[in-house]
């Protein structure tokens, strides 16, 4: 039994990531000891109904860092998730001699020692990307301070950080740390977890679903034209946009809900559904879509592939790995999709065909596999 020190800023519902580390303290806690470092205290019952682990609060121990610190965060007016990421490196480092072994999951670190990290997308891809652009990254000399003020605030060092074991969510994401940092990177997917209920291919309704959180990079009024355009061979099929969203994404939902009014009943909206529902959404669907370019992995394409669902994606990013090289799947442009989509729905024998590819992807991503490679993962791990 190995002391395994868990650090991540939330485990807390939603966000993938902080699902990849739930599921991470749910593989270790029962063969190690294991104490999670986080800026909000871990409440299990939230995190096993929405991630669908079975975590108890006498599973492992717990630290977190002070509430005065995360006050003063919280009353600025930005986010300022790189101070807290350099805070939580930082506090590690009081700890971290009383461990075996250092993961994090949360991107490149630093605890002054090597590690374990888990790389979603490189922090240190500096300009960020157009979808992570804000308001305040226009100002590129305030910018550059800031990534200066943060790393000194961590104590960052790029070499410390360079000599980690790192784990990322894709081959995708792999090749960009490669290229950026220059370091290589064993891939671990994050882990889907199955649906409990199961409900043939007959009985399922001619719906699309797409799914994620309501914001611009995640295209959805992509989503919306390509369907509308595929309606004309099919008509009977139905778009529910399933996805949560609060005021700072209200404009952006108030576009769609325009936009849906105008193309009339057969699009909807869910709002904020517990997993339970969003379980039974998926299983009573046939169809799954999703907009973004280049997702890092895709949990909503996974967890709609899980559910047995023919789902296509854009051609790009980690999301290709969900449905593997299989061209029907994957579309460059609206014409292309509308093209492959109306194809396989006029086709049952071509649905059957990607239904049973589906199925053997969906084995690479499931739970049992992630906890498998994660206790390999640290009970081999050296400094």
């Amino acid at each position: 039994m190995r002391r395994v020190l868990l650090v991540q800023p939330s485990l807390q519902p939603p966000g993938g990531g902080n699902g990849v580390a739930a599921w991470m303290l749910q593989a270790l806690c029962d063969v190690h000891r294991v104490t999670v470092l986080s800026w909000t205290p871990v409440d299990v019952d939230p995190i096993n109904r929405f991630f669908g682990t079975s975590l108890r609060p006498s599973h492992f121990d717990r630290i977190v860092l002070p509430r005065t610190w995360a006050t003063l965060l919280d009353a600025a007016p930005l986010p300022l998730a790189l101070v807290r990421s350099a805070l939580l490196m930082r506090y590690t480092r009081r700890f971290s001699d009383a461990f075996d072994v250092l993961i994090g999951v949360h991107n490149e670190v630093d605890y002054g020692r090597r590690g374990i990290q888990y790389i979603h997308y490189p922090t240190y891809l500096r300009p960020r990307p157009a979808v992570d652009f804000r308001w305040y990254h226009r100002f590129a000399p305030l910018t550059t301070t800031y990534y200066r003020v943060a790393d000194a605030l961590g104590g960052f060092s790029l070499a410390r950080m360079k000599s980690n074991l790192t784990l990322t969510n894709s081959h995708w994401t792999a090749a960009r740390v490669r290229h950026l940092l220059g370091i290589d990177a064993e891939v671990l997917y994050p882990p889907v977890t199955r649906p409990r209920q199961s409900v043939s291919w007959s009985e399922r309704r001619d719906r699309f679903l797409a799914i994620g959180r309501i914001s611009p990079e995640k295209e959805f009024e992509r989503v919306i034209a390509i369907l509308s355009r595929v309606r004309q061979a099919a008509p009977s099929i139905t778009l529910t946009i399933v996805g949560t969203w609060d005021r700072k994404s209200e404009a952006y939902y108030a576009r769609l809900r325009r936009l849906a009014d105008r193309e009339g009943s057969w699009i909807e909206f869910r709002r904020n559904v517990t997993r339970d529902e969003l379980a039974t959404l998926m299983c009573d669907s046939r169809y799954g879509i999703h907009g973004m370019r280049e997702e890092h992995f895709g949990m909503a394409p996974a967890e709609m592939v899980a559910a047995g669902m023919v789902v296509w994606v854009p051609s790009g990013g980690g999301q290709t790995e969900i449905v593997g090289d299989e061209a029907a799947l994957h579309y460059d442009t609206a014409e292309g999709a509308v093209d492959r989509i109306a194809g396989v729905l006029g086709s049952p024998t071509e649905q059957d065909r990607l239904r049973a590819h589906l199925a053997n992807r969906a084995t690479l991503f499931g739970t049992d596999r992630f906890v498998a490679d994660v206790r390999r993962i640290v009970n081999t791990f050296q400094e």
